[in-house]
């Protein structure tokens, strides 16, 4: 697990002082890492640090918690962690232990995680404020709201007690929203090399190609960077592809199917996220050309959308006319486009949103909606843009498209002028992906 730069460990240190200006010196924030998880008996599954976790300290390991407290005179950045232990380390791997938090990730002090719970009233006395993610760690939430309760009890006798927990959505998770040109940079990188990892899945696809043939040499472009898929790559063939989530990625490729890739790779601890969607046999047929360029058109008009002053529906509000327009074209729909629009016929065959925030996680954190009304793009937000067309194999529709599922999804980058788009480099005019196919082919 490669540690973080010191370009970036000043990234976080810079976060967090931006964070604890957020919740002033009444406030108190308490991040807990991830766990690691077990997959079967003895073994564990591929650890992956919490993203705010990571982008506050750049911290890797599991089983610590994170504390920052404005103006403790004691020190502002606690971290508890796992102390180290030569014989874990010498079966699972180097431990920073307290002195390295301390030494190599800028912590004012450092515990070992064991003490979290003594110390904790500590830490929360005199406090008005205590941000922090309820639901995802049971175990601080328990720890930490019964040494509220308790602290609130002996109140009377002068030790002041929070009065409110603060979820970190109007705070961190905030912050997360806006990339900053480092972020920017990496997730360059992501999007670069996922780009290619998609570029090598039409290489390679062929009739009588196995679904997970494919996802394996997306995963090697991958692996050869110390990446990690950043979600479980989606590798449908024919009808597959209408299985919006579909992940068994184990069926043989037909000649004269389309193959709907949903695959994108993390570098440290950003991800890109891109789909593509072309003909097995190099070839798009008549049918799959024509429900293609309506999925095409809508994406083009949706990243046009995505600029400063407009507001964070109108990539989707963009999509859905333009796909319900393709679909009365297509046949697929009939009657008054503004009426269809407004009566959401095109969920019959476009159920999902157009895009999604992008970072750290693939679905990121921050509000779409502000006092009920859609936020406006800023500059420095992340979206995919992700409109589809999906027609089950049973749909009363002519049978010519039943079967047929096709998504094109990039990664835009809102800025103060036109839109950027990170993952460009894959083809997506029919074109462009139909040439890449025949000189793979020789």
């Amino acid at each position: 697990m490669t540690g973080p730069t010191q370009q970036q460990l000043d990234a976080c240190a810079a976060r967090r002082g931006r964070l604890m200006q957020a919740i002033g010196p009444g406030g108190v924030a308490i991040v807990p890492s991830a766990h690691e998880v077990v997959r079967n008996r003895d073994v564990h599954y591929r650890f992956r640090q919490d993203s705010d976790f990571r982008y506050l300290s750049g911290f890797l390991e599991p089983d610590a918690v994170l504390v920052l407290a404005p103006g403790r005179a004691d020190g502002e950045f606690v971290i508890f962690c796992r102390d180290r232990d030569t014989t874990q380390e010498i079966w699972h791997g180097r431990r920073s232990g307290p002195d390295g938090a301390r030494a190599d990730f800028g912590a004012d002090q450092a515990f070992v995680i064991d003490e979290f719970e003594e110390r904790l009233p500590d830490l929360l006395s005199g406090r008005q404020r205590v941000h922090m993610t309820l639901g995802d760690h049971e175990h601080y939430d328990s720890l930490v709201t019964a040494c509220v309760r308790e602290i609130r009890e002996v109140s009377r006798r002068g030790a002041a007690a929070p009065e409110e927990f603060v979820a970190m959505e109007t705070s961190l998770h905030e912050m997360r929203l806006i990339k900053s040109a480092g972020e920017l940079e990496l997730m360059r990188t992501a999007g670069r090399v996922s780009a290619e990892a998609h570029r090598r899945a039409m290489a390679v696809t062929a009739p009588g190609v196995n679904e997970c043939r494919v996802g394996a040499e997306i995963h090697y472009e991958f692996e050869k960077l110390g990446m990690e898929p950043g979600y479980g790559s989606i590798i449908a063939g024919g009808e597959n592809a209408c299985i919006l989530h579909y992940t068994e990625n184990n069926r043989e490729l037909r000649d004269g199917d389309l193959l709907l890739i949903d695959a994108g790779g993390e570098y440290q601890g950003y991800s890109a996220d891109i789909t593509r969607t072309f003909p097995v046999n190099g070839i798009y047929s008549g049918p799959q050309r024509a429900v293609y360029e309506v999925v095409l058109a809508a994406q083009r008009a949706a990243i046009d959308t995505l600029r400063v002053g407009n507001c964070c529906d109108a990539p989707h509000r963009t999509a859905s006319r333009v796909l319900t327009e393709g679909l009365v074209d297509l046949g697929l729909l009939s009657g008054e486009i503004d009426e269809l629009v407004e009566t959401e016929a095109f969920k019959r065959f476009f159920m999902h949103g157009t895009g999604h925030w992008l970072g750290m996680d693939v679905h990121d954190v921050g509000r779409y909606k502000i006092d009920g009304q859609h936020r406006p793009f800023e500059p420095g937000m992340v979206m995919t843009v992700e409109p589809g067309l999906y027609i089950a194999t049973d749909a009363d529709v002519d049978e010519r498209f039943r079967g047929i599922g096709v998504r094109i999804e990039d990664d835009i980058v809102v800025t103060d002028g036109d839109p950027e788009n990170l993952t460009a480099d894959v083809p997506v005019a029919i074109d462009e992906i139909e040439a890449l196919m025949r000189e793979a082919r020789g």
